[in-house]
């Protein structure tokens, strides 16, 4: 008998493992318990109760769930009593806004969350449990039985910042493109769409007041952007969003808990405004302004020292901030040169006013005219500012301690540098979070940054808030990985580079760094390719085990 029931223990232990590599969830849960047993079946027909919830918003995500699943399963859900329910959604207000509690026997599923968010992060990972298929479009027929393991989950996300941002002012892909990006960024439970709409070589949002922004600055004579040997090709290229554009893609997030961030990269990287309004914005008047052919970083800034380009920019924050309803604006602040200004005898008259002899102050007082002008607002129309990292190269005290700072270049340190000013930062380190780069040394890699060194495993090991004091640890917002498209201007080379890089980065802004594991994660991401194709996705197929 004893053999008997060490032969069984070890078919038991067998039986689990074999569960629990099954289980492949991205990213990685904070608790989980998994049981043996009979999983949980989803009849054709299920019943399901939501606690109240002011504007029925538990309802309205779980409707939203089952509109994901019905094209695959063709699972209806219709409305019972708790008692009668297969699926119950459960108000607790003791959990944090994100956070949720997912219990599956096999006789029911329960759910626990304070607000609609958890909950959506819940059904998330229960559409994650389900057989793969469930992500298809269209009816899966050789599946007669869809079902989930049994398993207990307490969930919250590590930093409360999750995102992804895309440069479009370089590379212009257009309303489905960005709908697929937030898709993905959905589908791991990434929250924030930082979305860089202006550069020197276009301006992709139509501003009402100064249409030449569209007219001129959404459009350039080169698809390609020049550098070194690589020339501009003369070709017209170009496009931009309309403000009925901008509304539907920012609906089309919210519907998937993502805010978007509009980053419009005032005074540098301004030369697409330049070329639009040279009168309003240029330094030298006198000379040529065109929207640029090239990659790099140009001079053609705009003249901070003049009071119309301050109205300009304030105008243009005016109708952005009805267009975005998030209570935050990126301004830009990198690679701004001074050149023009140390020439420009307004700019030299203005540096002395302010008692400056350093011209990047120039631009600390150009922002804090828009913060002034911002604070003005009404509650519901202010916007907190977030910087690049190298405005801490100025003299930030006039914009006091109330501004984000992005950390790109020297992360870490810039990261910890802003904390220690009592300012909130992100890491966004650009090696290896720039995931624009190539992510790895094939020679079916595509045309862009870098030499193959940012793989997954480089993106997966970078550890955030490593080695930060206690003290600081606050203000740390969370994590963002970048895609600049100065060599990427088709879509599928865009999703190619994102995927699977994009499910690192997601894990390392929502689980605890005790929990990540890249052997775990490189297991766990195998199930990923099923996803991927169902969903027609460009991807680094080389990441993936040949079966």
């Amino acid at each position: 008998m004893k053999l008997k029931s060490l032969i069984f223990a070890a078919l038991l232990a067998g039986s689990y493992q074999a569960m629990a590599q099954e289980i492949s969830l991205i990213p990685q849960p904070k608790e989980m318990q998994e049981t043996t047993g009979k999983e949980f079946v989803f009849k054709s027909k299920m019943k399901v109760a939501a606690d109240a919830y002011p504007g029925d918003s538990i309802e309205w995500v779980f409707e939203n769930f089952e509109k994901e699943i019905a094209p695959a399963t063709g699972i209806q859900f219709k409305n019972s009593k708790p008692k009668k329910a297969d699926i119950r959604l459960v108000l607790n207000k003791e959990l944090g806004n994100e956070a949720y509690k997912l219990n599956i026997t096999d006789r029911n599923i329960t759910i626990e969350a304070a607000r609609p968010a958890g909950f959506h992060y819940a059904l998330t990972t229960l559409k994650q449990l389900m057989p793969g298929e469930v992500f298809s479009t269209t009816a899966v027929t050789d599946i007669t039985e869809w079902s989930v393991p049994q398993v207990s989950i307490e969930d919250e996300p590590e930093f409360g910042w999750r995102g992804f941002m895309l440069d479009e002012g370089r590379h212009f892909f257009g309303k489905e493109a960005v709908k697929r990006v937030i898709d993905m960024m959905a589908l791991y439970k990434m929250n924030r769409f930082h979305w860089h709409l202006t550069e020197d070589q276009g301006w992709r949002i139509e501003i009402k007041k100064y249409p030449k922004l569209t007219e001129v600055g959404a459009w350039r004579n080169s698809m390609g952007l020049g550098w070194g040997d690589h020339k501009p090709d003369g070709q017209h290229y170009g496009g931009f969003y309309t403000q009925d554009d901008i509304r539907e893609i920012v609906k089309y997030a919210q519907d998937r808990f993502i805010e978007i961030v509009p980053e419009v990269d005032i005074p540098g990287h301004s030369q697409a405004a330049v070329a639009s309004y040279p009168e309003l914005l240029a330094c030298d008047l006198e000379n040529k302004h065109e929207v640029w052919l090239w990659q790099g970083v140009s001079t053609d800034v705009i003249n901070v020292a003049k009071p119309e380009a301050v109205q300009f920019a304030k105008d243009i924050i005016d109708e952005i901030s009805d267009l975005f309803p998030f209570g935050y604006i990126h301004l830009g602040g990198d690679e701004c040169p001074t050149t023009k200004w140390e020439q420009n005898d307004a700019c030299k008259k203005l540096l002395a006013e302010i008692g400056s002899k350093n011209f990047r102050d120039l631009q600390i007082h150009f922002y804090k005219q828009l913060q002034d002008h911002i604070a003005g607002k009404e509650s519901s129309k202010q916007k907190r500012l977030i910087f690049w990292n190298e405005v801490l190269h100025g003299n930030t005290a006039p914009l006091g301690t109330d501004i984000t700072i992005m950390a790109w270049v020297g992360a870490n340190a810039a990261a910890k540098d802003a904390a220690q000013r009592g300012m909130e930062t992100i890491l966004s380190p650009q090696i290896p979070y720039y995931i624009n780069r190539k992510q790895s040394n094939l020679p079916t890699e595509p045309m862009s940054q870098g030499n193959g060194s940012e793989t997954v495993e480089a993106v997966y090991a970078y550890q955030p808030m490593n080695g930060v004091p206690e003290n600081l640890q606050p203000k740390y917002k969370g994590v963002q990985a970048n895609f600049w498209t100065e060599w990427v201007c088709e879509a599928d080379t865009l999703e190619y580079l994102m995927l699977p890089r994009l499910a690192a980065v997601a894990e390392a802004g929502w689980t605890p760094q005790a929990k990540r594991d890249y052997t775990s994660f490189e297991n766990r991401l195998q199930s990923q390719q099923k996803v991927y194709n169902l969903k027609d996705w460009c991807y680094g197929k080389h990441v993936f085990k040949k079966k």
